[in-house]
């Protein structure tokens, strides 16, 4: 038991493979609200994964920045959503919603930012989603 010990506390910090990206003031500004909405949440944190900042709830991710990632067309933050949330967001409002790469397929729904949004409902999004990750883990 003591080898395993003395060999984790001797393992290097991992280095990120996707270096800090130049932001816009505008990406900042957003980075700037969706940290003082994700921080309030109970035991959130936020850590950069990808070259985004992500938040997450005890490890587990619940709101991502995706600041034209891959070429991506929008400033969005990707939330985990309750069943069925995705699909009657994005038919709702697909000038606002979208279903996002990687993480659609689980239900996740992207919220463009860059778009005049409505700032109260992005922060009821992201406690729903903070809520829904959190809860898993109880």
């Amino acid at each position: 038991m003591a080898l395993k010990a003395t060999a984790k506390a001797s393992k290097k910090p991992r280095v990120s493979k996707h270096p800090a990206k130049k932001r816009t003031r505008e990406s900042l500004a957003i980075i700037k609200k969706l940290n003082a909405i994700c921080l309030a949440l109970p035991d959130a944190t936020e850590q950069p994964a990808w070259g985004e900042p992500t938040w997450r709830v005890r490890g587990k991710i619940f709101a991502q920045l995706d600041d034209h990632h891959h070429g991506a067309k929008h400033v969005s933050v990707w939330l985990p959503a309750p069943d069925g949330a995705q699909q009657a967001l994005v038919e709702a409002d697909p000038k606002r919603f979208f279903r996002p790469p990687y993480v659609g397929h689980k239900g996740w729904i992207a919220v463009m930012l860059d778009t005049k949004p409505d700032w109260d409902m992005v922060a009821s999004l992201i406690a729903q989603a903070h809520g829904l990750i959190a809860g898993k883990r109880r």
